[in-house]
């Protein structure tokens, strides 16, 4: 196995790992200096980045793919939780309520969740190959800030939106809104440098749609 197509496994497997873990933890909402915000948002921001690392190795048709494989798993999660839940317990060994009290999903907000995940990266990943059709090889940290901005705001307001308005008082939605946007924002500064620690496989395509043109 050569180099790269490892370092893709490894990144392809750190994306969906994160996209799961983060709609488990999304069920529960949690304080943070005062503020409300759903725990998933301690995990989720890195997906932004590490599609960004997925689309610079293997190109834009290997990230799409990637984002929809992560919502097809996610969905498959949650309804295997549900499944798991309904089902009745062996009574042998206790009444075994906690796994539903927990994992059962609230479909509002795994519907929630995926249907922002879908939008956002897509809209990510058509940013990240704008910036890369212009830019080429240079201002690769443009490349992951100028995506996650667009894509950042547009997944916290989907994901809000749809799993909290008329549930949670307006106060509290607006809270987490923000928060997610600043945490996600933060972690996108931290994750810039991780562009550069991986490199195009020189047999995949991962430019494509860049043009020859230079632009100044």
């Amino acid at each position: 196995m050569n180099r790269s197509l490892r370092i893709l496994l490894l990144v392809a497997s750190a994306y969906i790992a994160a996209q799961m873990m983060a709609d488990i933890a999304s069920l529960r909402i949690i304080s943070i200096a005062g503020f409300a915000v759903d725990a998933g948002t301690l995990v989720y921001p890195f997906t932004f980045t590490l599609r960004d690392l997925i689309h610079k190795i293997a190109g834009k048709s290997a990230a799409r793919t990637l984002i929809f494989a992560a919502a097809v798993i996610n969905l498959a999660m949650a309804a295997l939780f549900w499944v798991v839940s309904v089902l009745p317990p062996d009574l042998a060994t206790g009444p075994q309520t906690s796994f539903g009290e927990v994992l059962a999903p609230v479909w509002r907000i795994v519907l929630a969740s995926i249907l922002a995940e879908v939008l956002s990266e897509l809209i990510d990943t058509e940013v990240y190959q704008r910036w890369v059709d212009r830019f080429q090889h240079r201002f690769q940290w443009g490349r992951v800030l100028a995506s996650n901005s667009v894509a950042i705001p547009l997944d916290s307001a989907v994901f809000v939106s749809v799993a909290f308005l008329g549930v949670l008082p307006s106060g509290v939605v607006w809270e987490v809104f923000w928060l997610n946007v600043v945490i996600k924002g933060l972690v996108t500064l931290i994750s810039i440098p991780w562009i550069y620690f991986v490199k195009p496989d020189p047999l995949v395509p991962a430019d494509a749609g860049v043009t020859s043109r230079r632009v100044g």
